[in-house]
């Protein structure tokens, strides 16, 4: 039974909320509002930050039948996701409490709805913000805490769906799924149950292995399980022969498995339960992933909410970026200090699109180890069927620092983030140790990142995060950083510069120059100072050629970041995460996708950059003088799993008065880079002033590529 729809909702107050839980509180004057949904949606309630009561008022058929209509059935009441805190009542009695947003939380309330058929369900729900962002409590992630979202933004309220359901006297309170192994003669599903049942006794386990799309079981397991009342922890395995293996969708097909757990009780059925997964297994070492046996480079993006409000979302509306980012050349979503709506997972299964998932950990916090550790045994019930979930990362930037929208942490402080960077903190070395071990218990069949973003350290280094370009020094530095130190390149999971999007009404163009750039900073994410050293504004003539410019050095830095970490490719390079594919709200941000998926110039550069096969050059300097030697690699790069045969590489550099031309030819082996030869000149004496350009042209016999590298003839 379904209780989502209108709910009636009203700020807290200590009148209020004693009485919250009485039939006989008039609540004819408070707003209704839609559940799911998020509380500063209902009128009067735009800027609160709670706690907000909730009532509705329900006719519901006592409890007493469950699925074999016996009477001796149960019924639930099931939050499918409260941000971020509530307490729960039904009918004037306290039912209890619940923490953590992305999860369902469930009460027993066959008794009660057994006494009456009318009834009043209340939540008080809380989300209360930290006054000190450093040392946060809420495990919400990017929801409360990011430079991409408005600080201001309150994600509070009953966001996902609400229902009563109903079972036998044994109940399927989480089913976990785990593909353990998997090869062409075998795959092994490691199934554990959390069954709750209200008496003593035996029941029967039946589980069964279905292809999607047709009838036949493919595996069958059958097992008498004694019971205990109360919560018990049930778990076995079935093997599946000869399987069909799910592939990313760069090395073959997504065929996906329908899990099907039926308990019964006595002879009758008592719970069911279903799950979509997909048989593959995925390693990583040192950042280099294999599937099935198959070595595999991640092209990857960060993702953020597709809204910020992200029970409002439609369900359209949370699948496009799947799509987005497969149409972008991209392998991989890094799915960044959240978890997403459901439908975001199933549609990455369907499309073969690997995903790097978060914890709902991002910067500081304090006294939470219990929680973040519950919380990540249960983010692996709830997503640890997916097959696209290819490792799990327990916490962004374990550093204690505050940002704002508009005002970077590692512009606060250089040394300070440097010191956060490699000296121990308790968020870096006590809680996301335990974080760690927790996701490694409960799921054995992935990787796990500790954190992300800590510079390589022997005890708790992991992945890069590089601002080259934008927050520090030149976007040029970057391959010399990784050629001095090549720990850094191992992974680069967050690089890019801000760019002003194509949906901008919200800047209100027609006031340039004087935009409100207080309110830009304030609620649409801007980094203003540094928009003032990289592009300020007052440069430029108009909104629009502003922007325009802004576009092309982002797509400046994505394009070279992307070429060099290819060139890199297994050596050490396993692959990298560009910041950030899409905007939750209207944001002057990273994104190559406004929040609207309107597309930066950016986007199509990603793509080119992200193709298949690409042809690259050592980037020229940015101008040369006459007589002045140039001497530039060319590499080509292949993703393809067969080798390039035949190919062809032509190089032509032209300078003002003068060119000079190369042809490279040989075989590109599968799935790797190779250099193929060696761009070098001398310019002449007497050369003008002008344009150089680099270009590069690639055929084989079933593709073509190109790239173009510009730079100056000067004295």
């Amino acid at each position: 039974m379904d209780l989502g729809g209108l709910w009636r909702v009203a700020e807290s107050r200590e009148d209020l909320r004693r009485r919250i839980a009485d039939a006989d509180l008039d609540d004819s004057a408070w707003s209704t509002h839609p559940v799911p949904g998020h509380w500063r949606g209902a009128p009067g309630l735009e800027r609160s930050d709670g706690p907000v009561l909730y009532r509705r008022r329900f006719e519901c058929p006592p409890a007493g039948s469950g699925p074999a209509e016996t009477g001796d059935g149960r019924a639930f009441v099931v939050f499918d996701g409260i941000f971020y805190q509530g307490d729960v009542w039904l009918d004037g009695e306290y039912l209890g409490d619940t923490e953590g947003y992305f999860f369902p939380h469930s009460f027993e309330v066959t008794e009660a709805l057994s006494e009456r058929s009318e009834h009043l369900l209340a939540v008080e729900v809380a989300c209360t913000r930290a006054p000190d962002r450093r040392a946060k409590r809420n495990l919400t992630g990017v929801f409360e805490h990011w430079g991409s979202i408005d600080p201001d933004w309150n994600p509070g309220g009953i966001w996902a769906g609400v229902r009563i359901d109903r079972t036998g006297p044994v109940r399927i309170v989480s089913l976990k799924v785990l593909c353990r192994e998997a090869s062409e003669e075998r795959a092994v599903l490691d199934i554990e149950a959390a069954l709750d049942r209200r008496e003593p006794g035996p029941v029967h386990i039946e589980t069964l292995v279905t292809r999607e799309g047709g009838d036949e079981t493919r595996a069958t397991h059958d097992q008498d399980q004694n019971l205990s009342a109360g919560s018990n922890t049930v778990r076995w395995r079935v093997p599946v022969e000869r399987p069909d293996l799910w592939w990313p969708r760069a090395l073959g097909g997504q065929p996906l498995y329908r899990v099907t757990v039926n308990v019964t009780d006595q002879g009758r059925p008592s719970d069911r339960r279903s799950l979509m997964t997909g048989l593959r297994r995925i390693t990583l070492r040192n950042f280099i992933a294999t599937v099935n046996g198959e070595r595999l480079f991640l092209k990857g993006a960060n993702l953020g909410p597709a809204r910020r409000d992200i029970g409002a979302a439609t369900v359209e509306e949370i699948t496009r970026d799947v799509g987005l980012a497969a149409d972008a050349g991209l392998d991989l979503i890094r799915v960044h200090a959240h978890i997403a709506r459901p439908e975001l997972y199933a549609e990455a299964d369907r499309r073969g699109m690997l995903i790097w998932q978060d914890l709902p950990l991002q910067w500081g916090y304090a006294h939470v180890r219990k929680q973040a550790v519950d919380q990540a045994r249960r983010a692996v019930e709830v997503l640890g069927h997916h097959p696209s979930i290819a490792l799990w990362c327990g916490h962004n930037e374990p550093m204690a620092l505050d940002s704002e929208a508009g005002r970077p942490a590692a512009a606060s402080s250089v040394a300070r983030v440097a010191a956060a960077q490699v000296l121990p903190n308790w968020n870096k070395t006590g809680l996301d140790r335990s974080v760690r071990r927790a996701l490694e218990r409960a799921d054995g069949s992935r990787s796990v990142v500790t954190h992300s973003g800590v510079v390589p350290h022997p005890l708790w280094g992991t992945d890069s995060h590089f601002y080259f370009g934008w927050l520090y020094g030149s976007e040029r530095d970057f391959p010399a950083m990784m050629a001095r130190f090549p720990v850094l390149a191992r992974f680069v999971s967050e690089f890019g510069a801000q760019a002003v999007p194509e949906t901008a009404d919200f800047m209100e163009p027609r006031r340039w120059p004087d935009l409100d750039w207080a309110d830009l900073e304030a609620h649409h994410c801007i980094q203003k100072d540094i928009f003032d050293q990289r592009l300020p504004p007052e440069g430029y003539d108009s909104f629009e050629e502003w922007r325009a410019a802004t576009q092309s050095y982002q797509s400046i830095v994505l394009r070279h970041h992307i070429e060099t970490l290819r060139r890199l490719k297994y050596r050490p390079t396993g692959g990298f995460c560009l910041f950030l594919l899409a905007d939750a709200q209207p944001a002057v941000s990273h994104s190559v996708l406004d929040h609207l998926r309107v597309p930066k110039a950016s986007y199509a550069v990603v793509a080119r950059s992200c193709a298949p096969v690409i042809v690259v050059a050592d980037r020229p300097s940015p101008s040369y003088r006459p007589g002045e030697k140039v001497s530039l690699d060319v590499h080509v790069v292949s993703d393809l799993r067969t080798p390039l045969e035949g190919a062809v590489v032509s190089a032509a550099l032209r300078w003002p008065g003068g060119s000079r031309a190369w042809r490279f030819a040989g075989d590109v082996p599968a799935d790797r880079c190779v250099r193929v030869g060696r761009v070098s000149t001398t310019l002449p004496k007497d050369a003008a002033a002008g344009e150089m350009s680099l270009e590069l042209s690639m055929t084989w016999p079933d593709g073509a590529a190109s790239n173009l590298y510009t730079s100056q003839v000067g004295i």
